[in-house]
């Protein structure tokens, strides 16, 4: 384990809805507590290709969290065929406060902009080597797409649409796709990382903003799952 950044951390079990979701044992408090003294990225297995399970760009958009969270743990003490990083938490302050935005900034808007919390994980990603990420989210209704969905981009790296027609095919997420990343807004993390030739997709579960919609956990965990099962 190692930190993006020092100064997004918070009391995530402060928020409700992410703790009477989570089965309190001491690999979860763990990862709860480093998440108090910043953006926490944990790693599990050696070897092989390097991807990335990343949730909580936007902070209210909880099924994700929670389901990244239930990965690692049951990942732990699998023997991987590849290494794994997870970031659950990637702004905590804004998901205890249960907040779409971290100090009025869209993470997902910021990621070209020098020292966001996005923008350091993507120096991460590059630091670390990471040769694939997958960025998940959820949605609710009559917002921006409002069903479940796995976006992707044709160009420059088109891998990624690959990786949503694999993810699509398997838990029935409807593919947005366009034809070159970043080309409808700047700054989402899954766009900054097809532009620097890292095959990313954006995961999407729909379950009402600050709250944890039925079965939305386990959506979300079923696109965790299929995107790594992409990668054998």
């Amino acid at each position: 384990m190692e930190y993006i950044c020092d100064f997004s951390g918070a009391y995530i079990s402060r928020n409700n809805y992410v703790l009477e979701n989570l089965k309190i044992n001491g690999l979860t408090q763990f990862i709860l507590e480093k998440s108090v003294y910043g953006t926490p990225i944990f790693k599990l297995g050696n070897g092989g290709r390097k991807i990335l399970i990343l949730s909580g760009i936007h902070g209210n958009e909880l099924p994700p969290q929670i389901a990244n969270v239930r990965l690692i743990n049951e990942l732990v003490d699998s023997k991987l065929n590849n290494t794994l990083y997870f970031i659950p938490f990637a702004a905590p302050k804004a998901s205890m406060y249960n907040q779409r935005l971290f100090n009025s900034m869209d993470l997902n808007r910021s990621s070209h902009i020098k020292n966001s919390i996005s923008n350091l994980i993507i120096q991460k990603i590059i630091d670390l080597g990471i040769d694939f990420v997958g960025d998940f989210h959820s949605t609710s209704y009559n917002s921006n797409p409002g069903f479940e969905s796995v976006f992707a981009s044709k160009s420059p790296t088109s891998e990624s649409v690959n990786m949503a027609k694999h993810i699509s095919e398997n838990v029935g997420s409807k593919i947005i796709s366009f034809d070159i990343a970043g080309s409808t807004y700047k700054g989402a993390v899954e766009d900054v990382c097809n532009l620097k030739g890292i095959p990313a997709v954006t995961c999407e579960v729909l379950s009402p903003f600050a709250s944890v919609g039925e079965g939305s956990v386990l959506k979300s965990l079923s696109q965790m799952k299929s995107f790594i099962n992409y990668f054998d």
